[in-house]
């Protein structure tokens, strides 16, 4: 079964097809209004179901307009709907929807929920999100960098703030596409342990930043955080702020890249989000293309 679950977990051939074939995607819909569907139907006379236990936004419409332009139907589900791992077990779950539908992307909490639907579905499981990774957003990341800086191998990525699930997409991701990736924040923030190995830390974010292509970040604080852990991170991240200063010790044409939601003038400043560096809304855009290349790799169509 093709799955899509990690990025390091996906061949490096296999990744760097997706790439390519969501610019051509990309490409393809130049110009084009918004409501047309793509000249390829490959998804035609398929349904794909789309389980949200966490809220959405990106996510959720990007995969239903994906599925969308390529032919395809779906089957938006929450948390609500649902009972998913309560009145019934997972497994279970994914033996069910597998008889209904063709493909399964989740978004969820805990990556066991995600790899247990995948090792119980009869048909290609997405990770549209874990609270552990985010492969998704960092394979719309690799394309947008490529975009406008061409080939990402050998390339210096710095992510200042927090070493949470999106960081750990990118570390998979520094491996599988041989660039370099630095982390820059609180000893208390450290990515796991087991990505480490991957990467450059170093503490001092000036210092980090220097000679950097990209440099990344990501809000401070979940939405299910609690207000005094909210004001926690806030005393622990506020030196690690992307700012029109630390952009300075970047190389000039040095790109910056945020996943979004964005909590503006906390974990990144307005001027450095609408300014020259930012590549946000093409990043924000790019789940659109990536996932729909995702996706058609899973049903090899």
């Amino acid at each position: 079964m093709t799955h899509f679950l990690d990025i390091h977990k996906t061949d490096p051939a296999d990744l760097r097809h997706m790439i390519d074939q969501a610019r051509a995607m990309k490409t393809a819909r130049a110009g084009l209004p918004k409501g047309t569907p793509d000249a390829e139907q490959p998804l035609a006379g398929h349904m794909v179901a789309l389980i949200f236990e966490k809220p959405s936004t990106r996510t959720r419409v990007s995969f239903d307009v994906g599925v969308r332009q390529m032919g395809g139907q779906t089957l938006v589900l929450s948390g609500a709907d649902m009972q998913l791992g309560h009145g019934e077990t997972i497994a279970d779950t994914a033996r069910v929807l597998s008889r209904y539908v063709d493909l399964i992307m989740i978004r969820t909490f805990e990556e066991a929920t995600l790899l247990e639907m995948a090792e119980h579905a009869s048909v290609p499981v997405i990770n549209g999100l874990t609270n552990r990774t985010h492969p998704c957003q960092i394979m719309a990341d690799v394309m947008t960098f490529e975009e406008h800086s061409g080939p990402i191998r050998g390339k210096k990525v710095v992510w200042s703030g927090d070493g949470n699930n999106v960081f750990a997409s990118f570390a998979h991701a520094a491996r599988q596409f041989d660039f370099d990736l630095t982390f820059t924040g609180p000893e208390t923030l450290d990515p796991e342990p087991g990505l480490r190995d991957q990467i450059t830390i170093e503490r001092n974010p000036q210092k980090a930043v220097t000679g950097a292509d990209l440099v990344v970040t990501d809000t401070w604080v979940s939405m299910h955080d609690p207000q005094s852990a909210r004001e926690r991170r806030h005393n622990q991240l506020r030196g690690y702020q992307v700012n029109e200063d630390l952009m300075r010790h970047a190389k000039p044409d040095a790109l910056f890249m945020h996943c979004l939601p964005a909590h503006r003038d906390d974990e990144a400043t307005s001027a450095i989000m609408d300014g020259p560096h930012s590549v946000i809304f093409d990043e924000a855009e790019n789940r659109l293309h990536a996932q729909k290349a995702i996706m058609r790799w899973c049903l090899g169509v």
